[in-house]
């Protein structure tokens, strides 16, 4: 599994906030949540759980970062 950080992207817009304004709710500076955000450092576990409970989710919806990476060997090729 990958963390889709397109879809935390989307769900921080979708509620209106800023990278500043959830990086407050955090208790983190800009930079640090941008860094994650756009891939340059990796969300560890514990602060995914920050994030999603920053966002207003509930822990079981932290499934919906995730998508399922498929092995080339399983892709169907089209010729």
């Amino acid at each position: 599994m990958t963390l889709d950080l397109l879809r935390l992207k989307a769900e921080r817009v979708a509620r209106g906030l800023t990278q500043d304004e959830l990086a407050a709710r955090l208790g983190w500076k800009r930079p640090k949540y941008a860094k994650r955000e756009n891939g340059i450092v990796a969300i560890g576990a514990d602060e995914l759980a920050l994030i999603v409970d920053a966002l207003g989710l509930e822990k079981k919806e932290m499934y919906i970062f995730f998508t399922h990476d498929v092995d080339n060997r399983e892709r169907k090729i089209t010729a």
